[in-house]
């Protein structure tokens, strides 16, 4: 007879497991621990942020695991507020240039309510510039409320991470919530930056059956892109100019590079080599377009008959330029479908100005082709 413990969501490291979102942010930690550990890694984690709905219920998931977490060097130490939270978070990424640490590197989570992002900004943004350690990374994750359910306002955290120039993933559910937050992870050792992770109530107040592996995701090191031989991390000297070049020049390349990579976006319904139609979307909002087509009646091989695509983006700021464009590349017309404020649709517009003429579709989203509101970025869709 097999055995089974409630801890199966965390310990099991093949088959399948049920756990919430909020639980697959506990889980990603401990993975990520192991997967260092087979690497020969002697890696800790450290976990800071301030509770806040839809990420109500992280700081009592990680309390009641707290004996697994210290058994794989997992420290966890909620914030008096976020922008502490934050700075702590950041030390984290320092313990190299300091030489005096019995661990090789220090995975960072932050987490937060959307307004907490906001109240943390100039935190985060000194962070991220300072950036993040080769054997460390820092996963940021904000928790939106674009519904305003328990909010003054409605929020979504795209703006507050692009103006931190932080790569941003977005998950479509409680799987992807544990793909992308190693991923992240990955992504910020890599390119020497944080990675954000957005989340909302539809795919972090949720539970789900999902398959894990413990050698699942297979992280890809770009072969297009050369690192220079200090890498792209945390460092010191440095001073603020070295900085700025390093992070505007350098790590969102290597970010755009590490997401072609690892496929973070890639079409995920219907066939390339019929396309007419590309619909492009990210997180929560693909799942609404997946009910939207089986409402019409419009399942794969309807899809594929009628030229129709989706274009599933993982990583929405800053988009991968190279793949997209070899999917639109000829189509007649993309239809961007995106929850409040656009964020895809005019980096699309940007990379598709220069295309030429008779290759260069239609894109719609926030509005039709004429201006006409289509698409609304007020409320919640």
């Amino acid at each position: 007879m097999t055995s089974v413990s409630l801890d199966d969501k965390y310990t099991l490291e093949r088959g399948q497991v049920f756990l919430s979102g909020v639980q697959s942010i506990v889980r990603l930690a401990i993975d990520q621990r192991r997967r260092d550990a087979r690497a020969g890694l002697a890696t800790g984690g450290f976990i800071s942020g301030y509770r806040g709905s839809p990420l109500g219920g992280v700081d009592f998931a990680l309390w009641q695991a707290q004996a697994l977490l210290k058994a794989n060097n997992i420290y966890f130490e909620p914030g008096l507020n976020e922008e502490i939270a934050a700075t702590s978070v950041s030390g984290t990424q320092q313990i190299a240039a300091i030489g005096r640490s019995k661990y090789t590197g220090v995975f960072g989570i932050w987490y937060a309510k959307n307004p907490g992002l906001d109240r943390a900004g100039d935190a985060i943004k000194h962070g991220n510039a300072v950036g993040a350690s080769a054997h460390g990374g820092v996963l940021a994750i904000s928790g939106d409320d674009p519904g305003a359910t328990s909010s003054s306002l409605p929020n979504q955290c795209d703006q507050a991470f692009i103006a931190a120039a932080i790569p941003l993933l977005s998950p479509a559910n409680v799987s992807e919530i544990l793909r992308f937050g190693l991923m992240g992870i990955a992504l910020s050792r890599y390119a020497g930056s944080w990675a954000g992770l957005k989340t909302v109530a539809d795919t972090v107040e949720c539970t789900a059956t999902i398959a894990v592996d413990s050698d699942e995701p297979r992280i890809m090191l770009p072969n297009d892109f050369e690192l220079p031989p200090q890498g792209l991390g945390a460092r010191w000297p440095d001073d603020r100019w070295g900085q700025d070049a390093r992070l505007l020049n350098l790590r969102l390349p290597a970010a755009k590079a590490f997401a072609r990579a690892n496929t973070l976006d890639a079409v995920v319904f219907g066939s390339r080599e019929t396309r007419r139609l590309a619909i492009v979307t990210s997180g929560k909002a693909y799942g609404d377009v997946r009910q939207a087509l089986a409402q019409l009646g419009i399942d794969e091989a309807v899809a594929i008959a009628l030229g129709i695509v989706i274009y599933k983006v993982g990583m929405v700021w800053p988009l991968e330029p190279k793949c997209i464009r070899d999917v639109l590349d000829g189509v007649d017309e993309v239809i961007v479908v995106e929850e409040r404020r656009a964020v895809l649709e005019p980096q699309i517009k940007d990379l598709a100005y220069n295309w030429p003429a008779d290759r260069r579709p239609r894109i719609v989203g926030k509005t039709d082709e004429r201006g006409v509101p289509l698409l609304p970025e007020s409320g919640e869709t």
